[in-house]
């Protein structure tokens, strides 16, 4: 069994000098692949660094800061080729909780994408203030009653994909970036048939560095979810394919 954890990065030096070693450490099947966008912090050193004392370890780096969905797609585009079985999303700040990663896969003997959930059992979000949880909940409310969804948290980006979800999704069809992007990829692996499911996570507060929440984010996750109800439609009826 070969699991990859792809993690996306613009300035997190700090955070993944603690966390890559710390998701290695669960076993030797545990691989990292960070998608570094040239971030100014060097981050792409630390990682070139870690890299020498053990092979799992890979990194894509990019020509600048292009978007979280976009590093994700080329992310899982190199997990695939290099012959994985689970692909991880993980965020560097550490507001995820590697130790949770083994509880993925455990469920994914059931499941084709196992979801890390804040909302699945109440609101589990730690160091947040209270103006984003509320932003973050009722955001997820919203996508799962416009797209129909069954699934509390859309927006989260801690889950793990058994690799024939991402080899049936057309990856160079999904354009969205932010938040916006997990629903797409959710939305797109249930209207494939793929099994969902979520475990329940605890969410906590960034360890270091800057958020990159923004009011672009935020837009396009509102309007993400108005066009693949739409090309569900359209699907339905024979007139687009997902």
């Amino acid at each position: 069994m070969k699991v990859v954890a792809v993690i996306p990065t613009y300035n997190e030096a700090q955070n993944v000098r603690i966390l890559i070693p710390r998701i290695l450490g669960l076993g030797p099947e545990f691989h990292v692949l960070v998608v570094d966008d040239s971030s100014p912090d060097a981050t792409a050193d630390v990682v070139r660094e870690l890299q020498k004392t053990d092979p799992r370890v890979s990194i894509i780096v990019r020509p600048g800061k292009m978007g979280l969905g976009s590093a994700y797609i080329a992310g899982f585009k190199e997990a695939l080729k290099s012959g994985a079985d689970f692909i991880i999303e993980i965020d560097a700040d550490h507001s995820h909780d590697y130790k949770d990663i083994p509880r993925f896969l455990e469920e994914m003997s059931s499941y084709d994408l196992v979801i890390g959930s804040r909302y699945k059992k109440g609101i589990s979000v730690i160091d947040w203030p209270l103006s984003r949880v509320l932003l973050s909940y009722f955001g997820n409310i919203y996508a799962r009653v416009i797209t129909g969804l069954k699934t509390f948290d859309n927006t989260g980006g801690f889950k793990c994909f058994k690799r024939k979800v991402l080899e049936a999704i057309d990856l160079d069809a999904v354009k969205s970036n932010g938040y916006a992007f997990q629903i797409e990829m959710n939305f797109r692996a249930a209207a494939s048939g793929f099994k969902l499911s979520e475990i329940p996570i605890i969410f906590w507060g960034r360890y270091s560095g800057v958020s990159k929440m923004s009011g672009h984010i935020v837009r396009e996750a509102i309007f993400i979810v108005w066009r693949l109800r739409f090309v569900k439609m359209l699907s339905s009826m024979g007139l687009a394919r997902l």
